[in-house]
């Protein structure tokens, strides 16, 4: 029994199929397909409230934490989002839990969007907190994980928006964004795992030629 049950896990694990109970992998799925569509602030915030449910039944999984604040990011990029620092915060308390469960190169790009979004507010008076905090977390992902390529997405997008005059624009943010989208198309994602992102790298990097 013992040797069957190892050479099923061994064929789970060269497809890809994560050893989880099929109940939330359903669940999983549903809930991320419904990120593909949902646009309002309103809908976000539910949609972060499932993730959290989901992680709470599971204890041991932390990629419901990991898209329940990825789900509350995506509204934070609105600019009808008042309470930007509020929602930031719930953001890195989600980021809490999902890194005592697996500190990864993911939650980093989490982090790293929340605390740009706190620092978008008011940049002259925040870039020496949120800015710096932003950069930390990226830099932190990147040595956690160099082939993340969500990362020099995040890393070519601020350097993009930033004005020539500090360092940024479309000449310097080019390279970056072309090794973005090169770990994209070399990057093989495992089942319920992010993906995000390399449509609108492609389209920023059209923007530098």
């Amino acid at each position: 029994m013992k040797q069957i049950f190892c050479i099923i896990m061994a064929g789970l694990i060269a497809v890809g199929v994560p050893a989880q109970n099929e109940k939330y992998v359903k669940a999983m799925e549903t809930a991320i397909n419904q990120l593909d569509t949902t646009r309002s602030e309103a809908g976000l915030t539910a949609l972060s409230n499932t993730f959290q449910r989901i992680g709470d039944a599971e204890k041991t999984q932390w990629l419901p934490y990991y898209y329940a604040a990825f789900s509350l990011t995506m509204a934070g990029w609105s600019d009808a989002r008042k309470d930007k620092d509020a929602n930031a915060e719930k953001i890195k308390a989600l980021c809490d839990k999902a890194e005592a469960l697996d500190n990864n190169s993911e939650i980093c790009a989490i982090r790293n969007m929340a605390a740009t979004q706190q620092m978008l507010v008011d940049p002259q008076t925040r870039w020496m907190t949120y800015g710096q905090e932003a950069d930390a977390a990226l830099k932190n992902g990147m040595q956690l994980d160099p082939s993340n390529p969500r990362l020099y997405y995040l890393e070519g997008a601020g350097i993009f928006n930033t004005p020539k005059q500090f360092g940024g624009g479309k000449t310097k943010a080019k390279p970056v964004l072309e090794k973005s989208l090169a770990l994209f198309n070399a990057e093989k994602t495992k089942p319920l795992h992010p993906n995000w992102s390399k449509k609108q790298a492609e389209d920023m990097l059209a923007q530098c030629n």
